[in-house]
């Protein structure tokens, strides 16, 4: 397995700074939010092209730093249609020129569990999913199109809010193109804390197979809440999920979370030391 992070935990920068921030980190790979990482181009809609995406993964190719996934976190469920057209045709673009950067997946959440709730309070959840199911339809189709994967993150208080529902989704949604981004700490439960490995087990049996992508952190409980902080400092089984992770999905791409640029190479280091 490699280990990589998110682009701009170095900061927002124009791309040579980026790229050299980056390099010798100890890191195999980024997940790259273009908006997030890149201060220096312009990276907004119906600016991409096959050139200029060529150019990018040219400049991580030689910082030594494989560009493995494209971040495109929009709101697959935004409640004004004009908005949620406007983040579907970013997504879509982000798909077709995806090759062209080096990697093959694109990656989001899914918007906020009560998006709708306001809308009304006893079938929000049914009108949420419907207009969920609407968007990862079209974009399946166009990831199929160029032969791309649609990474999908369940997390507990979004759309995909279950280990449950991830599986609907990849059920109702068909498409070979449809995976899952894996975070466990965003999908487990706070009642889920004390059977870490049942949770694991469950998601595993559940979507292992269909999983494209792995993130990790760590987790602290501060008055019942669950805290998300870097790996090595909290109460999550990391070695037993990387244990997991690898009967599954051997050599899968692992992305670390919650870093800073001072933290990225002891975090990396802590990781790597786990990796059965």
């Amino acid at each position: 397995m490699r280990l990589g992070t998110l682009a701009h935990t170095v900061g927002h920068l124009p791309l040579q700074q980026l790229t050299a921030k980056l390099s010798g980190r100890g890191i195999d790979f980024v997940q790259l939010a273009l908006s997030k990482a890149i201060s220096d181009i312009d990276t907004s809609l119906g600016k991409l092209s096959p050139g200029l995406a060529n150019y990018i993964g040219e400049q991580f190719d030689r910082a030594g730093v494989r560009i493995g996934v494209l971040g495109c976190y929009i709101n697959p469920v935004h409640p004004d249609a004009q908005q949620r057209r406007y983040e579907i045709d970013r997504f879509k673009e982000h798909l077709r020129y995806a090759r062209d950067f080096g990697t093959s997946i694109v990656a989001t959440e899914t918007g906020d569990l009560l998006t709708y709730a306001a809308q009304d309070r006893e079938r929000y959840e049914e009108i949420g999913w419907a207009v969920l199911k609407q968007t990862v339809e079209e974009l399946a189709e166009e990831a199929e199109r160029w032969g791309v994967h649609i990474g999908l993150e369940p997390v507990f208080t979004h759309t995909l809010s279950s280990t449950s529902k991830m599986v609907r989704i990849l059920e109702e949604v068909p498409s070979s193109n449809l995976g899952v981004v894996f975070d466990p700490i965003n999908l487990l439960p706070p009642q889920a804390i004390e059977t870490q490995g049942a949770f694991l087990d469950e998601a595993f049996a559940a979507f292992g197979d269909r999983i494209i992508l792995a993130h990790l952190k760590d987790v602290t409980v501060e008055n019942d809440k669950l805290l998300s902080v870097r790996s090595g400092t909290g109460i999550f089984h990391t070695e037993s999920f990387l244990r997991k992770l690898k009967q599954h999905k051997p050599g899968i791409d692992v992305s670390l979370e919650q870093l800073a640029d001072d933290t990225i190479e002891s975090t990396i280091q802590y990781v790597r030391q786990l990796l059965p």
